[in-house]
């Protein structure tokens, strides 16, 4: 269809969520203002506003819920098929809400020798001007979000580009000791050093947890060949993994630096603690590794870990989270990964 080549690919977002939720009684409640209190009408404005708020609210989120309900099947409609039928269902809706409230404004007096198929009419008037507008600011935030999503995607590459994988020259050396004592760890350990090449070369692709936290095992298990029992690694990690995607190389960072800053920078033994907790709405991901004070402990991990809140800021909004802080001689980082709302 031509008009479809003049409109963005249009998505519904997930709309019943308490954010857009809120916002849309407030524009409800607005609009409902504005009806009550136009120019020329007799009645009580402040009766007018009560069920004027009655009807928009009804309207607005009886709309919001078939749109949610619906919203998979209309989303694998073409752009202008998915806005026709988004009016389609908000009229219709208002052509019920009207049948329903028409014996209250009658009762109240407030519409006279208006038959109810006129009251529906002119709702429907009001219902359409108020859609098409909606159906603009749609059609310009996805066309902003486009935009964004194609300079955040460029920024992502850039940023992903610069984290140094540090330890693939480790490994290498690793590698190089153990062909000499055991062929076969030197096997595996060149099978997961070629993991963690294909990895780094990901840059601004997204890989599911799963992926990323099997990628981690790799490079501890690299770790683990080179610093011998003086790492000890205990992983709290549920059995079924969450079905969350994040970009590439998030994690792995993470415990490069609690290698290099916190069992690196000490002869004694150092344990490594990773947890992966899930909750309702978010995955989080706490690592802890011994802290030991040093000259470029600040400044290296600030700048990896600036270069993840960019990554996720980019990838997640600000939904997602990372903080870093000092706990009883322990260096904590705790890692917030939403769950994408409305997929299930």
């Amino acid at each position: 269809m031509q008009i479809n080549r003049l409109l963005p690919k249009l998505e519904l977002p997930y709309l019943c969520q308490g954010r857009f939720l809120l916002r849309l009684l407030v524009i409800s409640q607005a609009l409902s203002v504005v009806l009550a209190f136009s120019p020329g009408l007799v009645n009580d404005p402040w009766i007018r506003l009560g069920f004027i708020s009655l009807f928009v609210h009804w309207l607005a989120l009886l709309t919001t819920l078939f749109l949610c309900n619906f919203r998979k099947k209309l989303n694998q409609l073409h752009s202008f098929s998915l806005l026709l039928s988004c009016l389609m269902i908000f009229e219709l809706l208002t052509v019920l809400v009207s049948f329903v409230i028409f014996p209250w404004f009658e009762s109240y007096g407030l519409i006279r020798h208006q038959s109810v198929e006129a009251f529906s009419l002119a709702n429907m008037m009001i219902s359409f001007i108020v859609a098409i507008i909606a159906m603009q600011f749609f059609i310009i935030h996805t066309e902003r979000n486009h935009q964004i999503r194609a300079q955040s995607q460029a920024e992502l590459r850039a940023l992903q580009a610069r984290i140094e994988p540090h330890f693939l020259f480790n490994s290498l050396n690793t590698v190089a000791e153990l062909t000499q004592c055991d062929p076969n760890a030197a096997e595996q350990a060149l099978l997961d050093l070629s993991a963690l090449f294909r990895a780094a070369l990901n840059a601004g692709k997204t890989v599911s947890l799963a992926e990323e936290l099997k990628l981690s095992e790799q490079y501890l298990s690299l770790e683990k060949w080179r610093l011998g029992n003086r790492m000890q690694v205990c992983w709290q990690v549920p059995a079924l993994i969450p079905e969350l995607y994040l970009p590439a190389l998030t994690i792995q960072p993470l415990l490069e630096n609690a290698v290099r800053h916190g069992v690196e920078a000490t002869n004694d033994i150092s344990v490594l603690n990773i947890s992966l907790v899930e909750s309702k709405k978010a995955v989080t991901l706490v690592i802890t590794n011994p802290y030991v004070l040093s000259v470029n402990t600040k400044s290296g991990n600030g700048i990896a870990l600036e270069n993840i809140r960019k990554r996720l800021q980019l990838h997640f909004g600000a939904q997602a989270s990372l903080h870093s802080s000092i706990v009883d001689g322990s260096y904590r980082v705790k890692l917030v990964l939403p769950k994408q709302i409305g997929e299930a």
